[in-house]
């Protein structure tokens, strides 16, 4: 399967370069991110639409496969924190993003339901959790226009990895017990009552990815469980799941100026990006 590995880091050497960082701070580097989305997706095809948000921001929507049904939604936010360069957070799932695009089109494959690859703005403060995140206008508008939704694929921060021993915290005691204490795994999250999708996609990354990859499944109160652009989803009634590398239970430069690209793992990244391919095409 053609993932290719200097592709995702082109991208997200691009996304940490612009100087200032795209932020909502830094509108016209914001707008540059954006515009990048743009032209990766209308080189792969024409069926890319821009759906409005406020100030004059977009989500960016690029479709494959048959124009009515069912839909699988892959999505990633483009917008970063503050003044941070963003790398882990969320250039490298936009990377993952794209890649996943270049690598369907590429391959051609016939597939069960309609792919939406969504290029989400306004996931970071002062927006999260209002509804004006770009995904929660993206869910509004599935829900509204009665789309049948098999899954929404979340990519956030799937870029940091470490062999260091004792490098994974966690939210609870319990949890120790149940999950690595080495912080080299990619985890499926889900929220409790979808056990099924989180295990299915946990399956189909697992067969086709060289990666450990974990799942949980818990009530969204659980810190962390809720905190990208699945929850949009779910509150929409919809089968949501996030792609995560566990953020800053994991990454110490978690909205610091120091995610930077030389502290992400790209090898771990791909294998990433392999195994929600085939759980895009397979669910």
């Amino acid at each position: 399967m053609p993932i290719q590995r200097d592709r995702l880091y082109a991208d997200v050497q691009f996304l940490t370069t612009l100087n200032p960082p795209r932020s909502i701070g830094h509108p016209e580097s914001l707008k540059k991110a954006a515009a990048y989305i743009e032209t990766q997706f209308c080189k792969l095809s024409g069926r890319v639409s821009k759906q409005d948000l406020h100030q004059g921001f977009h989500n960016y929507i690029l479709s494959y496969g048959p124009e009515e049904g069912p839909r699988v939604i892959v999505g990633a936010h483009y917008d970063a924190c503050g003044e941070t360069p963003g790398a882990d957070d969320n250039a490298s799932a936009v990377a993952g993003l794209l890649e996943l695009a270049r690598a369907l089109h590429e391959e051609k494959p016939e597939v069960k339901h309609r792919i939406d690859f969504v290029a989400f703005n306004f996931e970071e403060p002062p927006y999260f959790a209002t509804e004006k995140m770009g995904s929660a206008v993206h869910a509004k508008s599935m829900k509204r226009d009665k789309v049948d939704v098999k899954l929404m694929i979340c990519l956030e921060m799937i870029g940091y990895f470490t062999d260091m021993p004792n490098s994974q915290e966690y939210q609870h005691e319990s949890l120790r017990k149940l999950y690595p204490s080495t912080g080299n795994f990619i985890v499926v999250v889900g929220r409790a009552g979808q056990e099924k999708t989180v295990q299915r996609v946990q399956q189909f990354m697992k067969e086709h990815s060289r990666i450990d990859v974990q799942s949980i499944a818990a009530p969204p109160e659980l810190p962390g469980v809720g905190l990208s652009d699945h929850r949009n989803y779910w509150a929409q009634g919809y089968q949501a799941v996030m792609i995560n590398d566990t953020s800053f239970l994991r990454n110490p430069h978690y909205h610091q100026r120091t995610d930077t690209i030389d502290t992400l793992d790209f090898a771990r990244m791909t294998e990433v990006v392999r195994g929600v391919y085939a759980a895009m095409l397979n669910f």
